[in-house]
């Protein structure tokens, strides 16, 4: 048997094996993390403006927004290989892969409408109720797509087979970006100062919570870790704030970028990331369900404020353009965006 001593030098010897590999493996990992780069740039040119993307399960196809059409990007290519017309104001894409359909939400259509994802032809196309249809979600167990509709402050729920509406949820202020935990609950930010979150009870379609979030104005962009419950939200102020998604309440504050809109968790490498408008993309380590690290802030382009994320591969796209001078502000356009520079649409490709 060997002595003490020995157990001893044993044990000092297997602890520093140990720290050793703890150490290599996080300079590793934070040698990965600061690898983030903007790889590609795809000048797609176009016109129209555009806000959500959205991407396939197979990481293939990304699906763009484009003001009255979606574009279908081949990933592989960086090229456009389909066209998804007549989408008045379109903000968002829902796919439902289980049903081999997706659905845009029209803002300014005050529609929605359904395509066959194979072939991307338009199966039909309904009015909302509601006014000015932003995000759109699609929920697999009960077959429901679900519209956030901006002006008329509301929630649309339809059936996923034939569009007929089943419920219309009031919500207090604005409904900006939502997101499913798979479990019966839909997290909605609500756009006000100061934000809040509704949790929408997927199966009963009704509203079963309001949570304040302190510390967070107009909230916009969300995201979420299923499996420790925990909800990212990005506001204005250059401030992400994480809430329970079981209890309501805030666990952490952390600082990201300047005009983010949207949110991104990667749960293969435990990060959240903001897109920002000021031209950054922050990504976040999450360290424990609590705990929150910024690790880099990349320098992507001004604009590029909404993305999708491939879980398999960990690439993030963007999309963005250039611009000309903010025009003055008026009465009608107290608020001036800058002018888009024609032809100039871009997507980013940013990935290790």
């Amino acid at each position: 048997m060997p002595s003490t001593r020995l157990k001893d030098v044993v044990r000092v010897v297997g602890l520093g094996c140990l720290l050793g590999m703890a150490s290599a493996a996080a300079i590793a990992a934070s040698g990965a993390e600061s690898e983030l780069t903007v790889q590609q740039r795809w000048k797609l040119g176009g016109p129209g403006g555009w806000d959500y993307l959205s991407l396939d399960s197979s990481g293939q196809r990304l699906f763009v927004s484009r003001g009255s059409r979606v574009d279908v990007v081949s990933t592989q290519s960086g090229k456009v290989v389909g066209t998804i017309p007549d989408t008045n104001g379109v903000h968002g894409i829902a796919l439902a892969e289980d049903l081999r359909r997706g659905y845009t939400s029209n803002g300014k259509g005050d529609s929605v409408t359904a395509f066959d994802l194979d072939s991307l032809k338009t199966i039909q196309a309904e009015k909302v109720p509601g006014h000015n249809p932003d995000a759109i979600l699609y929920e697999p167990t009960a077959k429901h797509v679900f519209t956030f509709n901006g002006r008329s402050k509301d929630v649309t729920v339809f059936d996923a087979a034939t569009l007929h509406v089943v419920a219309t949820l009031p919500v207090p202020d604005k409904p900006e970006f939502a997101v499913d935990d798979g479990a019966g609950h839909i997290y909605v930010n609500i756009e006000s100062d100061p934000g809040q979150m509704v949790v929408i009870d997927s199966r009963a379609l009704s509203v079963k919570y309001t949570w304040p979030l302190p510390g967070c104005a107009t909230p916009s962009g969300l995201a979420i870790d299923r499996i420790h419950h925990r909800l990212f939200s990005v506001c204005d102020g250059k401030v992400m704030v994480v809430t329970d998604g079981q209890t309501g309440k805030q666990v952490a504050r952390v600082t990201i970028g300047e005009g983010p809109d949207a949110a991104a968790y990667d749960s293969k490498r435990g990060l959240v990331f903001s897109s920002n408008g000021e031209g950054t993309l922050t990504a976040v380590r999450e360290e424990s369900p609590d705990r929150y690290r910024v690790i880099s802030s990349l320098a992507t382009q001004r604009g590029a404020r909404t993305m999708a994320l491939d879980p398999v591969s960990g690439k993030i796209y963007l999309a963005t353009s250039e611009f000309g001078p903010t025009p003055p502000a008026s009465a009608d356009q107290p608020h001036p965006r800058p002018s888009q520079v024609a032809e100039s649409f871009t997507i980013l490709v940013v990935g290790r």
